[in-house]
């Protein structure tokens, strides 16, 4: 990895010094516009809407659209006495218990490394704050963008988490939320019986993109020369008529699944003893 930003963590008088990772990357399959007949790639200009002619990135300013339609033009001297933090520091506000923030704030995920004399500092700041079990509420510019964040540590490492600002969210504003929509007690019930049911660790390695995979079986089989097969589409199972009927079919076949789930482990278990106990034949007579 490489780090896109370098400065410090500044805790009291204790100053850490850190260099910043993107945490996360996007894997998706990225295409480019391209003539279909030929290939090319398709290339945009910038072209001037008031005398068409192509403006060069130098000449291009930043401009403001008024609701009269009217456009207020900014150079770089009006961005330059803006209160954004050019410090480079990550500013420790204050402590708080993770589950005091709400997810939806979230942004973007970053890991920290410090710099080869901050590591002792780091250390003793991600010990301290993984026994108290609570996050780091910290204020940080990035990309001319100044945002709260979290830090807190995972697999021993700190991680700054950006998060938006308390007016960025938007207030759910649905009708349903103001009708008066009973729930039977035993629908209710039914309803927490499928969830016991499904319950289970979170280990995120079960799940993967099918659909990118697809695509890119898609793509290589195009290299390949290969005929193109579009898989089959499952139909989709409407609205529940009977809610009742729906949650307790749904529960059976969620015990079902749970069921089947040991006897699938016993059947892999069996079947590496029985490789083992041919690998230890083989063994056996290549030695004699």
């Amino acid at each position: 990895m490489r780090s896109i930003w370098k400065g410090a963590i500044s805790f009291g008088l204790v100053t850490i010094p850190v260099k910043l990772y993107s945490a996360t990357e996007q894997k998706d399959v990225t295409f480019h516009q391209v003539h279909r007949e030929d290939g090319g790639r398709i290339r945009y200009k910038r072209v001037c809407t008031v005398d068409g002619e192509e403006v060069p990135y130098s000449d291009i300013a930043k401009g403001y659209e008024l609701a009269s339609g009217e456009v207020v033009v900014l150079t770089d001297e009006d961005f330059e006495d803006l209160p954004l933090s050019s410090s480079r520091r990550i500013d420790v506000l204050q402590f708080a218990p993770a589950d005091q923030i709400d997810p939806i704030y979230f942004a973007k995920s970053y890991y920290l490394e410090p710099d080869a004399q901050g590591a002792k500092p780091y250390v003793l700041l991600r010990n301290a704050l993984e026994s108290s079990g609570q996050v780091a509420v910290v204020k940080v510019a990035l990309r001319q963008r100044e945002s709260l964040a979290t830090l807190r540590v995972r697999d021993g490492i700190f991680v700054l988490e950006t998060m938006l600002w308390p007016d960025e969210i938007r207030t759910p504003d649905f009708p349903f939320l103001e009708e008066d929509i009973e729930v039977r007690a035993q629908e209710l019930k039914m309803a927490e019986s499928l969830i016991t049911t499904m319950e289970s660790d979170f280990d995120p390695s079960e799940y993967h993109d099918t659909y990118r995979e697809a695509l890119q079986q898609v793509i290589e089989a195009k290299v390949a020369g290969k005929e193109v097969v579009a898989a089959r589409e499952e139909e989709e199972a409407g609205p529940a008529v009977d809610l009742m009927a729906a949650l307790r079919a749904s529960v059976e076949a969620a015990k079902k699944e749970r069921e089947g789930e040991p006897a699938k482990q016993k059947r892999a278990g069996g079947k590496a003893k029985d490789e083992d106990k041919a690998a230890s034949k083989r063994k056996t007579r290549k030695s004699a």
